[in-house]
């Protein structure tokens, strides 16, 4: 028994801590709902990750491109690396006029922070709603702890009874673990698609030719 109640504590000490409005990993952040150590920005802004020349306004008509459409979309795609993106880029620009090159790869940028953006943009919403979910979990599982810890008080407590809430709080809290380390791994996703769109924004504005 007393081995359960160290286990119990532990949960408890795990759900005081997750649970908590405002995680001390998400401090710097100015939202306090955001559960991840990196620093939430909502949208990335071109100039963050494109050091080529201005982007002319034809560049938002990428989308009524189909050559320029499925490049992007293959280009995006995080399952080809970034030197199948480079052979994919270099095999566009062999098939276009000199004369076209720069306002193609132009457009070709546009349509991939278009894209990877509002991508990141998605995963950021899941994030959120995971967190919001694990607060759920977290204030369902410090209920049932309590339950646990106030049937263990008593002195005359079916044994039986409450070695079945403990083993459902173990269990819980198992799968809360589980998720709580998954979410350190999901919280990665939007700087990896940040980078992806930095060496991509880096590739076109290499094969741009320069006057």
């Amino acid at each position: 028994m007393r081995r359960s109640t160290l286990l119990f504590r532990g949960f408890t000490a795990l759900l005081l801590a997750v649970a908590s409005p405002a995680p001390v990993f998400a401090a710097a952040n100015t939202d306090p709902d955001w559960p991840c150590i990196q620093r939430k920005v909502p949208q990335l802004s071109i100039a963050q990750v494109w050091t080529g020349p201005d982007l002319p306004e034809s560049a938002a008509d990428w989308d009524k491109d189909p050559q320029i459409t499925g490049l992007v979309t293959e280009m995006a795609a995080r399952r080809n690396t970034i030197e199948e993106a480079q052979k994919m880029l270099a095999g566009y620009v062999a098939n276009i006029s000199r004369e076209a090159v720069n306002d193609r790869l132009m457009q070709v940028f546009q349509g991939l922070f278009d894209r990877l953006n509002a991508e990141r943009g998605q995963v950021m919403s899941g994030i959120s709603r995971y967190a919001a979910k694990q607060r759920d979990m977290a204030a369902d599982l410090r209920k049932e702890a309590q339950k646990l810890d106030t049937l263990r008080a008593k002195p005359d407590a079916d044994q039986a009874e409450l070695a079945r809430l403990n083993d459902r709080v173990t269990w819980e809290t198992r799968i809360f673990e589980e998720r709580t380390q998954s979410l350190t791994y999901i919280c990665e996703v939007p700087t990896i698609i940040e980078q992806r769109l930095y060496k991509l924004a880096q590739l076109i504005s290499q094969a741009m030719i320069k006057e």
